[in-house]
């Protein structure tokens, strides 16, 4: 007589139909008390503390976006080269600070939305950026700061140390 799955065998033992879960080292403040969790990061549910702090990060974005609109052709080259600094400061900061690359990717996105916004005309003739050569080293330079800090930006590796794997 063969054994059914979930059913004991020959030999006594309890069998189990579906496999065990894999079971991951947990970081500091992973679960309470320290104990394993199952599953991975898209496995698990969002923090609400995380997420709020992606939102504060995409109104950041936005907002360097509007003052460095506002103060990129205010001096000559001094104005464009600070509004990209804070962008630059504000993309490596939020990917530092949520160590992950989205730190940076979501007030890029924020940036960036702003920034399209503020280019499109109203029906007045109204618009925030002229047709200068500063305006599009704004546009951009921001896009390609934005670029630089999403890909490079250097984030530790899960449950990891800051060495090299298999040393």
């Amino acid at each position: 007589m063969s054994a059914a799955p979930g059913r004991s065998g020959a030999d006594g033992a309890k069998r189990s139909a579906a496999p065990k879960p894999r079971v991951r080292p947990t970081n500091s403040g992973d679960a309470p008390g320290g104990t394993p969790t199952t599953g991975g990061y898209l496995t698990e549910p969002p923090r609400p503390g995380r997420i709020a702090v992606y939102v504060l990060l995409l109104v950041v974005g936005a907002v360097t976006a509007v003052a460095g609109a506002l103060v990129h052709a205010a001096w000559f080259p001094g104005g464009v080269l600070l509004a990209l600094l804070a962008a630059a400061g504000v993309f490596y900061g939020g990917s530092c600070a949520m160590s992950a690359k989205a730190g940076a990717v979501v007030p890029a996105v924020g940036w960036l939305v702003t920034v399209f916004w503020l280019t499109s005309t109203r029906p007045e003739g109204d618009f925030v950026f002229g047709a200068g050569v500063l305006s599009y080293v704004f546009l951009l330079g921001g896009i390609l700061v934005a670029v630089i800090c999403a890909t490079l930006a250097r984030t530790a590796q899960p449950g990891g140390t800051a060495a090299r794997l298999g040393k």
